[in-house]
């Protein structure tokens, strides 16, 4: 770096660089420097904390004088010399700061999260930790975390509370990590006071033996409905997979089918079975100009949520299913068939184990064509149904 003794004078006669910056330490205080830039001059202080060069800007040229900024580099390099960090302290006061609403807006605009996942951490804000919002993160404590699960599990269900709180974990993470350091993460003494409500892993299906009894409740519904839930029992897809389903993601020439924003955030393709080609095909074939597969009156304008006509199917079948529920049925029905393991993760889009072997196998979807096959026509025996009148009314 070139070295002058910075006064107002010396700085003035300085020229801009035609592109970058260059720097210019001062000859009467080391550590002590000017940035000069295109567009703008701005004072600097450099040392050494904990062996890291430490850099911190002063402030501009036109707003501080030499001798202003080089008082201030004086404060600064004694702190430096205590082994403090101004610069890291700054950022921590920033983010002591930041409130819990703050705190979860910044983490939206830089997470690529999933639409559900956006809306359940909105919902976490907005409807469980509302009175939080306006309070600096850093001022919510252990016995808080602690005391507001305990409520909102009596209140809305322990599987509610840790996921409210598995929330604010990963925003509080976060929030230390991009913007200063924070006090520990509170919610850490949901671990050290075993206090994480236990959950158990739904395992429900549809029965085997239900599902006649399940396929010819679900034919005494109107078309929307019945297809939704056909092609959600032989895909596995999640429910909002297929609801946000439009014409786009199908290829009816390709007989396949994409979708682009999953749980996991890897697109999927799976090629169709041919029962579902011809129910999509009939699908198209009696609304050319539609934008989504299953078009809905809300303002989504796609369908949103099944549990009234499950409800109603449950009843007249005798069988309480969600949309869950197909998909385990969907994998229960593929693992009989004795399908590869990596053939069966990758039609549920769970991601391959991370060794070694499993990173040489790669499935295209004419790989998937013969078990998607197997599968559908496995489930159309099941359900003692003729294929060619699958989809009759």
């Amino acid at each position: 770096m070139p070295v002058l003794h910075l006064t107002k004078s010396t700085i003035d006669k300085i020229q801009p660089p035609a592109s970058g910056q260059v720097f210019y330490r001062d000859a009467t205080l080391p550590g002590f420097g000017l940035r000069v830039g295109t567009k703008g001059r701005a004072y600097f202080v450099e040392g050494q904390v904990r062996r890291r060069t430490i850099r911190v800007t002063i402030g501009r040229h036109d707003v501080f004088t030499p001798e202003v900024a080089r008082r201030r580099a004086l404060k600064i390099l004694a702190q430096m010399a205590d082994g403090r960090d101004p610069s890291a302290e700054r950022r921590a006061e920033r983010a002591a700061a930041m409130t819990v609403q703050q705190s979860f807006d910044s983490f939206f605009e830089r997470r690529q999260l999933a639409p559900t996942s956006r809306l359940n951490y909105g919902r976490s804000i907005d409807v469980y930790l509302r009175d939080w919002a306006n309070k600096p993160i850093s001022e919510i404590t252990r016995g808080m975390v602690l005391e507001r699960h305990r409520k909102i599990a009596q209140q809305n269900g322990p599987v509610t509370a840790n996921n409210i709180f598995r929330h604010f974990r990963a925003v509080h993470n976060f929030v230390s990590a991009t913007h200063g350091e924070l006090p520990p993460n509170p919610v850490t003494i949901l671990g050290q006071a075993r206090a994480w409500n236990p959950e158990r892993r739904r395992r429900s299906v549809v029965p085997m033996h239900g599902l006649p009894k399940w396929w010819h409740a679900v034919q005494q519904e109107d078309e929307l409905v019945r297809d939704f839930l056909i092609v959600a029992l032989f895909t596995g897809l999640r429910r909002n997979e297929i609801a946000r389903l439009r014409w786009e993601d199908i290829d009816l020439e390709g007989r396949t089918l994409t979708i682009h924003a999953t749980k996991n955030g890897d697109a999927l393709e799976l090629p169709l079975s041919e029962f579902l080609y011809d129910l999509l095909l009939t699908r198209r074939d009696d609304n050319p100009e539609a934008t989504w597969v299953f078009a809905g009156r809300g303002k989504t304008g796609h369908l949103v949520e099944p549990k009234t006509f499950q409800r109603r199917i449950g009843e007249r079948c005798g069988i309480k299913f969600t949309i869950h529920d197909l998909r385990r049925t969907f994998a229960s029905v593929a693992e009989g068939l004795d399908l590869s393991h990596f053939a069966l993760k990758r039609l549920l889009n769970h991601r391959i184990d991370a060794d070694i072997t499993c990173g040489y196998v790669v499935h295209s979807v004419e790989r998937l064509r013969d078990p998607v096959e197997r599968i559908a026509q496995r489930i159309l025996t099941l359900a003692q149904v003729r294929p060619t009148l699958a989809v009759a009314a």
